[in-house]
């Protein structure tokens, strides 16, 4: 019972610091666009490199 009183504040501090993150990924533009970097990866280089 007594490791309860170091268990709940440390859940509610992990809980704070993972919501804290959260709010400045979004707030940082973070999930603004999630299409285009898939998109991106698909499309062909501008100019291939020779072969050597």
């Amino acid at each position: 019972m007594e490791v309860l009183f170091v268990l709940v504040p440390l859940g509610v501090l992990v809980a704070l610091i993972a919501g804290a993150l959260f709010l400045v990924a979004a707030t940082g533009g973070q999930f603004e666009d999630l299409e285009a970097p898939a998109n991106d990866i698909l499309g062909d280089d501008a100019s291939p490199t020779p072969p050597a």
